[in-house]
């Protein structure tokens, strides 16, 4: 296994829609490597989420985990490892709510974004199962965020007011504090 580097903004890569993976390539030692080394990957940049087109590579498979322990975010609930191939979500229902994203392949930079509060993610796990969950609050942004970046979209795309563009040190500094309130607000009225 192994961290593979992560392609920032500006890269073509991150603008292209990932292609389907069928169940046998999705078997292959070579895929299953890559997703090996993609949970590498995330774990060493303590991201919650990474898609295959951020190390490279235009498949719709992403890695989201989110521990206790997570420095860069500390206010996100805790989601199990999970592989998702091929995913496909569906909202539930119209309530929205604001979440301050940052995202590995845009290094130092936070916005606001509005999310789904609750989705269904229909997804093939990485042994080629189907899987369909419900996700809520956060963890529901999250899923967002990373079927984003397979549809070739960055959360800078989806910031409506771009004065909520702010640096980790700002966002610390200023904002953190009433984004923690709001997002724990969020996570005892919805779940995770």
């Amino acid at each position: 296994m192994a961290v593979l580097p992560i392609a920032t903004v500006g890269d073509p890569v991150l603008r292209r829609r990932a292609r389907e993976v069928g169940v046998d390539e999705l078997r292959t030692p070579r895929v299953q490597r890559l997703i090996d080394d993609m949970i590498d990957t995330m774990r060493h940049a303590g991201g919650a989420g990474l898609a295959a087109n951020q190390v490279g590579e235009l498949l719709r498979i992403a890695v989201v985990e989110v521990t206790a322990d997570n420095p860069r975010y500390p206010y996100k609930p805790p989601i199990p490892l999970t592989v998702i191939v091929n995913p496909a979500i569906e909202t539930l229902g119209d309530e929205t709510a604001e979440i301050n994203e940052g995202c590995l392949s845009v290094p130092d930079l936070r916005g606001t974004v509005e999310r789904h509060v609750t989705v269904r993610v229909r997804r093939l796990d990485r042994d080629g199962r189907p899987c369909e969950d419900i996700r809520r609050g956060l963890t529901a942004g999250t899923f967002q965020h990373e079927v984003d970046h397979l549809d070739g979209v960055l959360f800078l795309d989806r910031v409506r007011d771009p004065t909520t563009f702010t640096t980790w040190a700002q966002f610390d500094r200023h904002h953190r504090e009433a984004f923690v309130a709001r997002a724990r607000a969020l996570v005892e009225r919805v779940g995770s």
